[in-house]
């Protein structure tokens, strides 16, 4: 039941997207297909962000629409995070029975990180996010059984949080606590050198395009006190990061929680989180998701303070390859494990004088009533957009000959008259086969923070200063595409419409050197969590059997 249940919150969340046409919200871009380029691979002049997403969507969509591919992916995150924390609930307090499960999952489900993640678009977090439980679960019963098997499923969850560094850096940090926990199985050491194994060959594709790319050569400094945690009405950092709020950015926030009324939602979340906190803290494998969820929310707010604003700048600064330490808030996730078994644990604490199923009914109506917005999208706000028919035919001009690609406008977000009122990652990176030249820049509260695509800085200068084709093409530039109807050029125009017009110049640029290395990456990752899938259903089918020959 309570897997039906998690789905059932689930679809509530994610129905709009069930309809068709493609995800396309501020950070999250599906396109019907995609392709293995130099980008996808992470051997561009930007760090790292989207790997082995890219490589993953780009592989699929050559099988399945790239929009369903996200789609699927997205409500498989947030099924998996209510499942995954029902199931450590039974692992850490069995006593809770089916009714603190469906707390534990509507707690997981049903929160502000998860509505704030979504309007930010960023899906495969959510993904790693729905790990994170099967993590915490999969090592516990490492550390208590010690069977041959069960590192098969650390090896799998790991993987597939590694979707995306930060979820795979989130998934580590949850094993390795969960390894500190007492247990007759196998050692604390053998428990750490499984989990950080499994998180190396997880992030193989994000370590190695680096390397071979020289992109850790860029700072990523700028832009940290823009993407330090934010305080919500009446809470303030550290309570707003407790009640799981408090994104950077305050339009990607539910309107609940943009007014006082995120006091009572906070308090009522950490209410039934803090009924459970005792009974948990009694249990082995309880104390160390306590220790994580309480850290998870204390550091991102000394943070967002003047001397970890600091602190994080000269980290940064010192190691650029740690520019993903900027959004604080977005570490809030590792509270979840711990949340939600406490969350479970409440029906415990209070069995002497509520009936079970009361306090799990209550719990589970509280934490959706003071969130009612997170239904339906959000309030309708992630819904699936059709790209205009100008955009798919400007696609496939350019990928029957695939050269690089100038972007106009500046900047990396776009309005879209047909994508809805929030800006949006420019599609056309991820519906080409040819390298398209992006500068990264973001522009937050009317300040610019700058990215890493110093070429494509250049290029557009050249472009915005009416630099003739000649120029454009001995600058290694093939196409240029203005988008959203924006200035008309003098230059060739091989398509025009009132969305989009492409220019035909015809310079080119070689591939990036190491694309053989890149690819070898990501194909170990994708071989680590299929092994991980085979390893994890073998042990579970052996798992059934023996409870079948004891009954």
């Amino acid at each position: 039941m309570v897997p039906a249940y998690s789905l059932a919150l689930t679809v509530a969340v994610t129905a709009p997207l069930l309809a068709p046409g493609y995800l396309l919200l501020r950070d999250a871009v599906s396109t019907p297909r995609s392709y293995l380029t130099d980008a996808a691979l992470g051997l561009t002049e930007a760090a790292p962000r989207a790997l082995p997403q890219d490589f993953f969507v780009a592989v699929a969509s050559h099988v399945v629409d790239g929009g369903l591919v996200v789609k699927v992916l997205l409500v498989a995150g947030l099924w998996l995070a209510g499942w995954g924390a029902a199931t450590l609930a039974d692992a850490v307090v069995p006593a809770a029975g089916m009714a603190g499960q469906f707390v534990a999952a509507t707690l997981a489900v049903w929160n502000p990180y998860v509505a704030e993640r979504l309007l930010q678009g960023h899906w495969s977090l959510l993904v790693g996010y729905g790990c994170l439980p099967w993590v915490a679960a999969a090592v516990l019963r490492l550390r208590a059984s010690g069977e041959r098997r069960s590192g098969w499923p650390v090896l799998f969850w790991v993987a597939l949080a590694g979707l995306t560094p930060t979820g795979l850096m989130l998934a580590a940090t949850v094993a390795l606590a969960c390894c500190l926990t007492t247990g007759e199985g196998r050692s604390r050491r053998w428990c750490a050198a499984v989990s950080l194994g499994s998180a190396v060959l997880g992030a193989l594709p994000w370590l190695v395009a680096p390397a071979v790319s020289g992109s850790l050569a860029s700072s990523q400094a700028a832009g940290v006190t823009e993407f330090a945690a934010r305080a919500e009405p009446g809470l303030g950092t550290l309570g707003s990061l407790a009640g799981l709020g408090g994104i950077w950015n305050g339009q990607a926030v539910p309107p609940t929680r943009t007014t006082l009324f995120a006091l009572v939602a906070t308090a009522v979340l950490l209410a039934v989180v803090a009924l459970g906190v005792a009974t948990v803290a009694r249990r082995p494998g309880g104390r160390p998701l306590l220790v994580l969820a309480a850290v998870a929310v204390v550091a991102p707010a000394l943070m967002a303070a003047g001397p970890g604003l600091a602190a994080v700048d000269a980290v940064v600064r010192t190691v650029p390859g740690l520019g993903v330490l900027r959004d604080a808030q977005k570490w809030v996730a590792l509270a979840m494990p711990g949340y939600a078994v406490a969350g479970a644990a409440a029906v415990v604490t209070l069995a002497r004088r509520v009936p079970r199923g009361a306090t799990a009914t209550v719990c589970c109506l509280a934490l959706i009533a003071v969130l009612p917005d997170l239904a339906w999208g959000v309030s309708g706000r992630m819904t699936p957009v059709r790209y205009p028919a100008g955009w798919s035919t400007a696609a496939a001009l350019i990928n029957a000959d695939p050269r690089p690609v100038a972007v106009l406008p500046q900047m990396s977000m776009r309005q879209f008259s047909w994508a809805g009122r929030a800006p949006v990652l420019d599609p056309l990176p991820r519906w080409l086969s040819a390298e398209v030249l992006t500068t990264g820049d973001l522009n937050i509260g009317g300040r610019t923070v700058p990215g890493e695509g110093a070429r494509a800085r250049d290029v557009e200068r050249l472009v915005l200063s009416g630099a003739g084709r000649e120029e454009l093409a001995d600058a290694g530039v093939g196409w240029v595409v203005v988008e959203g109807g924006g200035p008309r050029l003098s230059l060739p125009v091989a398509y025009a419409d009132d969305d989009v017009a492409v220019y035909r110049i015809g310079g080119d640029r070689p591939s990036a050197p190491y694309r053989g290395v890149a690819v070898a990456a990501h194909l170990v990752w994708l071989i680590a969590l299929l092994v991980g899938a085979t390893g994890t259903v073998a042990a579970a089918m052996t798992a059934g059997r023996r409870r079948s020959a004891v009954h």
